[in-house]
């Protein structure tokens, strides 16, 4: 915006419009400076102005753009759009943060949560291992009659067996799954509070060093004479008549 004109384009500026008395002026590609009282065809591929009759910039007339340029254009302006609203949604997601974690206590406190929970999870499984150790220990004298010739064993035992194979090596798959969540949730925690020290920080606002706003007082009592110290006057006594 210049003055109180502003930026239009070539083609609107085309447009049939009543004289008010507007001169155009440009500069072309040769660097003279043209005038007249109508957009200039020379300077269609340059931005001119047109002045009133007082001098004063009433309107910026912008090139005219080519298929291509009005294309790359739009794909400026939408990149420009998607960053802006990128950035809207990372100041939204920084206001619900801290929201959720006004201080570092807040943010330890459900991360010491998810850590509970994870190992209580993680205790449950490795409770059903050792009964199922225990069922295999069962199991297992059972076998012994059939140790010499394992073949004549029931199919029941067997399966059995091989059912209580099965459960040991699911709950430990179970139990390596949750040592990995246990990392991604200490990762999750730890990028948050690094983000959130400084969402704390900028919230806290700049911080007056203690020594610089003490070297001030200091200076103001040097700088600053004592008081005259005043004798205080004795009373009049009047004369004895």
């Amino acid at each position: 915006m210049l003055g109180s004109g502003c930026y239009i384009p070539w083609a609107q500026a085309q447009a049939p419009v009543p004289n008010s008395g507007g001169i155009y002026s440009c500069i072309d590609a040769q660097g003279r400076r043209l005038t007249a009282d109508r957009p200039i065809p020379q300077c269609i591929d340059r931005e001119q102005r047109e002045l009133s009759p007082l001098g004063t910039v009433r309107r910026v007339i912008g090139p005219t753009l080519t298929e291509q340029e009005r294309a790359q254009l739009e794909v400026q302006r939408r990149k420009e759009q998607e960053e802006r609203t990128q950035l809207a949604e990372e100041r939204r997601r920084e206001r619900v943060l801290l929201a959720r974690y006004p201080n570092q206590m807040a943010h330890d406190a459900e991360r010491a949560e998810a850590l509970t929970q994870i190992d209580l999870v993680t205790a449950a499984a490795v409770k059903r291992i050792a009964e199922l150790q225990e069922q295999r220990k069962a199991l297992d004298l059972e076998m012994e009659f059939y140790r010499k010739e394992p073949s004549k064993a029931p199919m029941s035992l067997r399966r059995m067996m091989a059912e209580n194979e099965a459960d040991v090596l699911e709950q430990q798959r179970f139990i390596a799954s949750q040592d990995r969540e246990k990392r991604r949730v200490h990762q999750r925690f730890d990028i948050e509070l690094a983000q959130l020290r400084q969402l704390w920080l900028a919230q806290r606002g700049p911080l007056i060093p203690l020594s610089a706003s003490s070297a001030g007082v200091g200076a103001a009592a040097v700088g600053s004479p004592p008081p005259p110290y005043m004798t205080p006057r004795p009373p009049a006594v009047s004369a004895a008549p």
